[in-house]
Parts: structure tokens; C-alpha cells; sequence
């Protein structure tokens, strides 16, 4: 039997189809963050959300390569002392997966079925991206800037390492790290170690773990995960859109405490704070609103304060008081930000379940 019969094909859930037994099995090796992990300011690396596309790498620092070649005037391969020695940057980004919020949709792609909690905010630490590209010298004929990763699999038939790719100016403009930290720690196995692209804004395909090579090239980029994997699309055969930047998005802590299975909540009558994260890859946060009645009325939360200049695109802290009254409520929230995008109630369907911001929905019994 050859690789592509072997490999299963991507398609969308049967009528009152359940999780398969595949979804459960990626369900078992990746996972979401808890969202009672949104009170932290910096995601904890064990809550921090993560995706493995095929395995975690055998890795070892001390003989680590990232190789920088292609449409460049001088060739050059780093080790990771090397790159210490270039200087240190430290920038606090959120990470959200593209496909966050899949298992809600109808048809439900079958993929990695998360709900809503495939976020997290960490503290990265390495060395810009701009500044080995410059060093390396870009030659005139530049156009794209591929990243390849250790992380090897099929994936629909094709065999392939895990890579993406950038355009020029967006591998210069986006503020991308070479990290070898992630909250003044080195990277974890399951986050990169001991190396990984970090691209702020971008939803989490762009960010490629364990990275071993940065190849410039003279045309567009059209491997596997840029030109198939991840396309907004609508129908089997359409080419679609590329999935970029993050799309705006606010979630609530859970208030009170929860039913074990269904997760619902229960909190008593009076003044109940809520609290949450709000962001956007495009532009900082400019407003939330929550509902506590499934979306008939609005309230204008409070916006906590930017961390800084330099994160300005990682998630932000929001807070509303709810006078709450006996009874079931439904909580949803909404974001805003300051490009004029703007959260929808209901985000469209496409067949990837990506960039999918459908409004959280929260159910609360009050007694």
C-alpha cells in the first residue's frame, strides 16, 4: 500500500456524527488552555495551549543547527551560542491555534476538535528574525522566506517536514523572534525546543517549532501548510484564502463553579465580577462588550491597562460587574479592536474551521 492510500483524507462530519476515534487520539496528544488560565497575565507553559502536527522532536541544544541560505550574499549556519551572543530580545506575544473553535461548527470538520481554549500569552525570548536576514543580506531576487521544522509526517498523502513560509517584507515587518526561551526558561520539548520561529499576530501555523533551516527563495512559497493546510475555503475545490492574522476575539474566566460534565456554571444572586482577555493580530484591543442575556443587551466592559509599547498585540485584560438575578443566564462576550474589525456573534463557516471567532457562550445558573 503506498504512503497516500495510507494517509486519511480530510472531511467533514456526518449528520449527528460524534468525535471519532482519530479526533480523540489528537484530542489526547495536544491541548487547550483551561480558561481559568486567563487570570494570568503570562500563560504558564503547562496551560499554554499546544499543537503537535506530527511528533515532538529528539532534540539536543548543544549540537543544534539553524541553517540561513537561498536568495542571500553570505550563507550562514548558527549554532544556539551563537545566537546568544547576537543580543536578547524578550516580547510578550498570544499565540492562538487557526483552528480554535472547530468542534462548534456545522458540518464539523473532522481535524483537531478544540472548543475555544487554544490560546495562551508567553514571554519570548531570542533574537529578530530581520536581524539574521540582514546580516545573512538579502539579494535583489528575494521574495519569500520559508521556515522549515524537525517535526516530519504525512499528512494527506504528502510526506513532508513541518514548514511555512513568509513573504519578504512580512518576515522583516512582522517583529519575528528566533526564540530560545519562553518565559525565562528554555523552550519546553512540546513548545519548540530548543529552537522556534515566534510571529506575533499571526495564528499559531506561522510560529514553526524546532526550526532547523531559513530558506530564502525567488518565487512564492506554494508547500503543503501554505498553499492546501491552512485556506479559508468554502468548498473542496476552491484554491481559498491564505489564514494570516489573528481575527479579534474576548473570552471570560467562567464564573463560579461547574457542573463536572457539562460544564455549565453556578453562582449566587448579587454582584458577580466578571474578567477576561481580549485580542486581535491586526490592532490592539479598543473595547468589549458582555452580555449576561445571550446577546439581547450589551454592556461596555473596563479595559484593563497595555502591558507595553512592545506588546501591544498580545491579549488584554477586561472586567464587568454583573448584578446578577435568580435564574439561567447566558454569558457572551465580543472584542473590538483598533484596525475596525470586529467580533461576530457567529463567525462564517469554511471547510478548515479556521479563524473561526464565533462569540463564547457561557451557561450560568444563578440561585
Amino acid at each position: 500500500m503506498s504512503i497516500e492510500n495510507f494517509s486519511v483524507r480530510g472531511r467533514l462530519a456526518d449528520t449527528g456524527e460524534g468525535i471519532t476515534a482519530d479526533e480523540l487520539q489528537l484530542a489526547a496528544r495536544n491541548h487547550g488552555m483551561p480558561l481559568e488560565g486567563l487570570r494570568y497575565d503570562v500563560t504558564p507553559p503547562g496551560l499554554h495551549y499546544v499543537l503537535v502536527h506530527y511528533d515532538i522532536p529528539a532534540a539536543n541544544a548543544g549540537d543544534w543547527l539553524l541553517t540561513v541560505d537561498g536568495c542571500v550574499e553570505q550563507p550562514l549556519t548558527f549554532g544556539l551560542t551563537e545566537l546568544r551572543a547576537m543580543g536578547r530580545r524578550t516580547v510578550r506575544v498570544t499565540l492562538e491555534c487557526a483552528g480554535n473553535g472547530r468542534a462548534t461548527l456545522q458540518p464539523r470538520p473532522i481535524s483537531q476538535p478544540w472548543l475555544s481554549e487554544a490560546v495562551g500569552t508567553a514571554e519570548w525570548t531570542g533574537v529578530l528574525l530581520a536581524d539574521l536576514l540582514r546580516l545573512a543580506g538579502l539579494r535583489s531576487d528575494a521574495v519569500d522566506v520559508v521556515f522549515t521544522g524537525a517535526d516530519h509526517g504525512v499528512e494527506r498523502g504528502v510526506e513532508q517536514d513541518y514548514q511555512r513560509g513568509l513573504s519578504v517584507e512580512e518576515a522583516i515587518d512582522s517583529g519575528a523572534l528566533i526564540a530560545w526561551e519562553m518565559n525565562g526558561a528554555p523552550l519546553p520539548p512540546q513548545h519548540g525546543y530548543p529552537l522556534r520561529l515566534v510571529v506575533p499576530g499571526w495564528y499559531g501555523m506561522a510560529s514553526v517549532k524546532w526550526l532547523r533551516s531559513i530558506e530564502v527563495i525567488d518565487h512564492a512559497f506554494e508547500g503543503f501548510q501554505n498553499a492546501v493546510a491552512y485556506r479559508i475555503r468554502t468548498d473542496a475545490d476552491d484554491q481559498g484564502v491564505a489564514v494570516t492574522r489573528i481575527e479579534p476575539r474576548a473570552l471570560l474566566v467562567p464564573p463560579g463553579f461547574p457542573d463536572f460534565m457539562s460544564r455549565h456554571r453556578f453562582v449566587a444572586a448579587g454582584t458577580v465580577p466578571l474578567f477576561g482577555r481580549a485580542w486581535s493580530g491586526w490592532a490592539p484591543i479598543e473595547r468589549v462588550e458582555v452580555s449576561t442575556d445571550a446577546g439581547v443587551n450589551w454592556h461596555e466592559a473596563k479595559l484593563g491597562a497595555p502591558s507595553n509599547d512592545d506588546d501591544e498585540l498580545a491579549w488584554r485584560a477586561f472586567a464587568f460587574d454583573w448584578e446578577a438575578t435568580p435564574g439561567e443566564h447566558v454569558l457572551t462576550v465580543r472584542a473590538y479592536d483598533a484596525s475596525g474589525r470586529e467580533q461576530p456573534i457567529e463567525a462564517p463557516w469554511n471547510r478548515g474551521g479556521f479563524s473561526n471567532n464565533t462569540a463564547q457562550r457561557i451557561t450560568v445558573l444563578v440561585t
